[in-house]
């Protein structure tokens, strides 16, 4: 739940109260969930609303600028310098997408949740979370484009 409020947030203290007050708004809304699907797809579901409330009332967008730490069999200091640029980049341009397109996005690149569970956790069906997939890499393309 973390990871995506922290992707969606950018800020990890932002994402800590956000991830706080989605297991409050879970643990209330506990007898609504039907079980008709995963338990974690419904608290990806929590948490994108809380982060999506969060982020209308704040009006901001925030670069995300978390860049994990490497290991030692990763390359070398200069080439994961290089790497940490540019994910940095990626971060930044995946924060200015607007949440319609950056929320799918997240969830499945960044997260690895299948289209199905994306779909569920959005209340979309799969064809159109094709679509609004595709307009958010569309967006991303051009994003990175305009930082070169």
């Amino acid at each position: 739940m973390y990871r995506v409020a922290l992707r969606l947030c950018g800020d990890p203290a932002e994402a800590e109260d956000v991830v706080q007050d989605a297991w409050i708004a879970a643990w209330r809304g506990r007898d609504g969930f039907r079980g008709e699907a995963k338990a974690s797809t419904w608290l990806y579901r929590v948490v994108t609303n809380t982060a999506l409330a969060h982020l209308r009332r704040r009006r901001v967008t925030v670069p995300l600028d978390g860049v994990p730490e490497p290991a030692d069999d990763r390359p070398s200091p200069e080439a994961w310098a290089l790497l940490g640029e540019r994910a940095g980049a990626v971060h930044r341009a995946i924060a200015t997408l607007e949440p319609t397109q950056r929320v799918p996005l997240v969830l499945r690149e960044l997260e690895g949740l299948s289209y199905e569970e994306v779909a569920g956790v959005l209340e979309v069906s799969v064809p159109v979370l094709h679509k609004r997939l595709h307009r958010a890499r569309a967006a991303l393309l051009v994003r990175l484009g305009e930082l070169r």
